[in-house]
C-alpha cells in the first residue's frame, strides 16, 4: 500500500509541473540556487526540488467552509481561525481539519485555553494517545498511587521515576520552568532544547504532538519548527545517495533539553549508544511523501560507516535540514495552540530567561514503527 502512494504521489507530482509549464518558474524554491539543487520532475530518475507552489498531498483538498486557513510561513505552517476547541468537533470539521493537517503539517489554533479534559478530549478526536516519557523529576508516588500510574508504565519503572507532574490526568505532560522550592513542576526547564523529532530514540515515536500555553515569558522561549518533507526534496544528489538504504542510531541517553533519563551511562562512543535504529529516509504513511527521519544531533550514528564518516554525513544533514527556508518560528502567545507532524517536522526551542514564567501543557499522539523508502523508489529518488 505504501508502494502504491508513494507511485501515485511521484506521478501526481509529474502531473502538476506539465500542468503549470513555464508558470513554476515563478515559484520561489525552498532552497533557491542551492548548490546541487534540481527542479527537473521525476520522469527519467531525477528527482527535482520541490517548489512551494506544489507543496500538496497527492489528494484534492477538502473546501474549508467550517473554519479559516491562513499559511503563516514558506515552511508551509498554517493558522487556523473561526473553531472553538473547547467543544468536541463534528465529523465534517474533523474531517477537513484532518486534511488541512496533512497539508499544512504544524497548525496553529489562537485563544484556546483549554482545560485539562478539554485539551485530552481535543487530543484523542485526532488518534489514540501517547503517554508522557517517564518523570525522573516528579513528587514521590502517594501510598498506593503505584497502581494508579500502572497502566502508563507496565514495567514498573514509575517507582523509580515518581508521579507524573499532572497526577490528576497523567496523560499531559507539563512543560515549564516553575518550581516548588528545589523541585520542578514540569519538564524542560528555561534552556535551549535542541532540534529533534519527539520521541524518536523508541521503536514507534508519536505521530503528533499538541502543545498550549498558559504561561510565556515576555521575551525568549520561541519555538522553531522545520520541514523535513521539503528538506528531502532540496537534499543535494550526492547526499541523497549516502543517506538512502540506511539506518541510523536514535541516542535514548538525554532528552532535547540535554538531561540524562534516569538509569542511563554517558556515551562515549555513539556506535554503542542505545535508541532505536530507524532509517533514514522514510514514507509518510498517509500521503506517501517521502522525507528524511532526523531526530536528535547528540550521539546520533550510522551503523557501518567509520565513526568519522558517520559524524561528517549526519553533520551535511542537520546543516541543510536547519536552513531557514525550511523553518516556521513561533512566538508564543497565552491561549496559542500548536498541533504538529511529527512525522514530518522537528523543532527546537529557544532559552529564555530563567526568573520569568513559562508554563505549557502537551499531549502526544501513538504512532507506529517508520517505514522506509521502498528500495526500488528510493534508487530513483537519490539518482
Amino acid at each position: 500500500m505504501l508502494l502504491v502512494c508513494v507511485i501515485v504521489y511521484l506521478i501526481d507530482r509529474q502531473a502538476r509541473v506539465e500542468a503549470r509549464g513555464s508558470g513554476l518558474a515563478d515559484c520561489r524554491t525552498s532552497a533557491a540556487g542551492a548548490p546541487g539543487s534540481r527542479s527537473a520532475p521525476i520522469a527519467t530518475g531525477s528527482r527535482p526540488m520541490l517548489r512551494a507552489c506544489s507543496l500538496r498531498p497527492p489528494f484534492p483538498a477538502a473546501r474549508m467552509t467550517a473554519f479559516r486557513l491562513t499559511p503563516l510561513s514558506f515552511a508551509r505552517a498554517a493558522d487556523v481561525e473561526g473553531l472553538d476547541l473547547t467543544e468536541p468537533l463534528d465529523a465534517n470539521t474533523l474531517a477537513q481539519l484532518r486534511a488541512a493537517w496533512l497539508e499544512h503539517l504544524v497548525l496553529r489554533f489562537r485563544g484556546q485555553v483549554l482545560t485539562a479534559p478539554q485539551l485530552l478530549a481535543f487530543s484523542r478526536q485526532l488518534g489514540e494517545l501517547d503517554p508522557p516519557g517517564r518523570n525522573p523529576c516528579g513528587a514521590p508516588f502517594p501510598d498506593g498511587a503505584q497502581v494508579l500510574y500502572g497502566a502508563l508504565f507496565p514495567d514498573g519503572a514509575q517507582v523509580l521515576y515518581g508521579a507524573p507532574f499532572n497526577p490528576d490526568h497523567p496523560e499531559i505532560n507539563v512543560i515549564s520552568n516553575l518550581r516548588e522550592g528545589d523541585r520542578p513542576l514540569g519538564n524542560l526547564g528555561d534552556g535551549e532544547a535542541v532540534w529533534h523529532q519527539d520521541m524518536t530514540c523508541v521503536e514507534a515515536p508519536p505521530r503528533a504532538s499538541m502543545l498550549m500555553a498558559l504561561e510565556v515569558p515576555p521575551e525568549g522561549g520561541d519555538t522553531f519548527w522545520s520541514n523535513l518533507q521539503p528538506a528531502w526534496d532540496a537534499l543535494p544528489a550526492d547526499l541523497c545517495r549516502e543517506v538512502s538504504g540506511r539506518v541510523a542510531i536514535h541516542d535514548s541517553t538525554c532528552h532535547s533539553a540535554g538531561m540524562m533519563r534516569r538509569g542511563m551511562k554517558p556515551v562515549t562512543d555513539p556506535r554503542e549508544a542505545p535508541g532505536a535504529r530507524h532509517p533514514r529516509v522514510v514514507v509518510h504513511p498517509k500521503t506517501g511523501r517521502p522525507m528524511l527521519l532526523l531526530g536528535r544531533r547528540r550521539n546520533a550514528c550510522v551503523p557501518g560507516l567509520p565513526l568519522a564518516d558517520s559524524e561528517a554525513l549526519l553533520d551535511a544533514r542537520w546543516a541543510h535540514a536547519t536552513q531557514p527556508a525550511f523553518a516556521f518560528r513561533q512566538q508564543w502567545q497565552v491561549g496559542d495552540l500548536l498541533l504538529w507532524d511529527n512525522r514530518s517536522t522537528r523543532h527546537r526551542r529557544d532559552a529564555f530567561d530563567p526568573a520569568s514564567r513559562r508554563r505549557m501543557h502537551r499531549t502526544r499522539i501513538r504512532g507506529a514503527v517508520p517505514v522506509p523508502v521502498p528500495a526500488d523508489v528510493g534508487q530513483a529518488l537519490a539518482a
